[in-house]
């Protein structure tokens, strides 16, 4: 096994011309020693959300860990549109602190889903628990058509 000089301060090892990209040393903050103004950090890019229908509803599911229900809005436009948005605001630097790392994103988030008809937009209900928003929309109830024994 050899060793090649890193651009990220550390050695990358090479065994049978096989070179793992994804090792330690290679992704351990390469910019730890670069410093960037609070104001750049990136938004939330994408809320990671599940839908899924049910029977009765199509039920919305967002990972929004660290926010608060006061920090997120759920809204419907259009009638047809179900938007969830928010924002994650930045944690006030105290000088005295020496980050050594910040991964955690901050800014403004939305995601839009375009509903189908057989929905009951007045009666949308959504809750937030341990960093998780559930979105619930009732169905419209169809008739289901009687079988014939």
């Amino acid at each position: 096994m050899s060793l090649i000089p890193s651009l990220f301060g550390n050695n990358r090892r090479i065994n049978n011309n096989f070179f793992d990209p994804f090792s330690l040393d290679v992704w351990d903050n390469p910019f730890k020693d670069l410093h960037f103004p609070s104001s750049s950090s990136s938004a939330i890019a994408n809320a990671r959300v599940d839908w899924k229908e049910t029977e009765e509803a199509h039920v919305f599911k967002a990972d929004l860990p660290g926010m608060k229900k006061e920090e997120v809005k759920v809204e419907i436009e259009d009638d047809t549109v179900l938007k969830i948005s928010g924002e994650r605001h930045v944690e006030k630097e105290e000088k005295q602190d020496t980050w050594h790392r910040v991964e955690r994103s901050s800014g403004g988030f939305s995601r839009k889903f375009m509903l189908p008809e057989n929905v009951k937009m007045d009666q949308v209900k959504a809750s937030m628990e341990n960093g998780v928003l559930t979105v619930t929309v009732p169905k419209v109830e169809t008739k289901k058509k009687a079988q014939k024994a």
